[in-house]
């Protein structure tokens, strides 16, 4: 095998791959990353598998000999990404050395402008292969839609994989929309997207929840995309589930259980209405959670209707106290309600319009924040006791 690309070509499709490297691998082989090399196409195509999350992506070079191989990941990318930029020869020698058994033998040779690297290479044959789905039909979703419900909703998820089901994205595809939900339990976020390519049957009706860390992978992959009106294919089929666009594919197991009935969690009526201006909110929390309690991080609102305010205030016994108030549009009788306050500015940074709407029952129920244009989305936090 023996080709030649651009080192930025390299490195950027290196980095984004190595992601699926695990760091702690069960098999030899999973540390490294498999290359493929196409002379027919003169393509070279990357991938990384850690038996959960699969990544490939692939670009254009000059393939003199096409074949493949599997190349040490960390090591590779920290090779390239310091090289400098310019064209790189990659070669792997193994035709003209004894090789041994289990590929130990091989040696690749990446030859920069301004020197030569070797490196101990695997054979392909070891790496396993990544899940195709087939005979699926493909679910079509725009980049945008993608994007605005992962970074709407991929804060909620949680990170106790005690409650593995809580730790992922959970999606619904139906006719027109597709709805993303997380929940950790103390905070839920549903984001509601048009799907732009309606389903043209129920049989093609998606309800899954994916690894939170799949999901992470995705938006960063995506965010890199040319353009957010592109469209990405989705398939799911036996536990497995696939993204795939242009030259680069995700792949990722599915989370087994029952997720959640989260819509039955959300109130349809409220006592108490206030509409906020979200970054002044966003803006004073951050200021005032600097004083919150490392211990139960607690702000408290305080809102006065005949005044048009609400005010925010933390209390530290070891370090001090802050108070700042802001205008509000408030209805409803007054009321004291806390919250965790690095729930409450996650939630409000997610919320995508400059005015948002926020709603509460009592001081022990769940209260919702919404936007007042743009995205539907809706983030429920769960308010704490207050100490009296």
């Amino acid at each position: 095998m023996k080709l030649v690309c651009a080192q930025s070509d390299l490195s950027t499709n290196l980095s984004l791959v190595s992601r699926a490297v695990p760091s702690r691998p069960t098999h030899p082989v999973l540390a490294n990353v498999l290359l493929q090399a196409d002379a027919q196409t003169n393509s070279v195509s990357l991938t990384a598998f850690d038996l959960s999350l699969g990544i490939r992506t692939s670009f254009s070079a000059e393939v003199i000999q096409g074949g493949a191989i599997a190349l040490p990941a960390r090591l590779l990318v920290d090779i390239t990404s310091r090289l400098p930029e310019g064209e790189i020869t990659l070669e792997d020698e193994s035709a003209s050395t004894a090789e041994t058994p289990g590929g130990e033998g091989i040696i690749v040779t990446l030859t920069p402008k301004s020197g030569r690297y070797q490196l101990r290479a695997m054979g392909a044959e070891e790496y396993p292969e990544l899940p195709v789905i087939e005979n699926i039909e493909a679910i079509y979703l725009t980049t945008a839609a993608l994007i605005e419900g992962l970074r709407g909703c991929l804060f909620a998820t949680s990170s106790d994989e005690t409650k593995q089901v809580l730790t992922g994205v959970h999606l619904t595809l139906k006719e027109d929309t597709l709805e993303f939900a997380a929940t950790d339990g103390h905070r839920l976020a549903v984001v509601e997207t048009l799907n732009e390519s309606p389903i043209a049957s129920s049989e093609n009706q998606l309800e899954v929840t994916v690894p939170n860390r799949a999901m992470r992978e995705l938006e960063r992959m995506l965010a890199h995309s040319s353009s957010e009106e592109e469209t990405v294919a989705l398939y799911f089929d036996q536990g497995q589930i696939v993204f795939q666009w242009q030259n680069q594919r995700l792949t990722s197991r599915i989370l087994e259980g029952q997720y959640p009935a989260y819509r039955l969690l959300i109130p349809r009526q409220f006592e108490r209405q206030l509409t906020l201006d979200r970054k002044q909110l966003v803006s004073t929390l951050e200021r005032i959670a600097v004083l919150a309690d490392q211990k139960n991080n607690i702000v408290k609102i305080s809102m006065d209707g005949d005044a048009g305010e609400i005010t925010l205030s933390v209390e530290s016994q070891d370090v001090g106290s802050a108070i700042e108030s802001m205008p509000a549009q408030i209805s409803g009788e007054d009321i004291d309600i806390a919250f965790n306050v690095k729930y409450l500015m996650e939630g409000l940074k997610a919320l995508p319009s400059q005015e948002i709407q926020m709603q509460v029952n009592g001081n022990l129920t769940p209260v919702i924040f919404t936007p007042l244009s743009g995205l539907k989305m809706t983030y429920l936090a769960m308010p704490v006791q207050l100490r009296s």
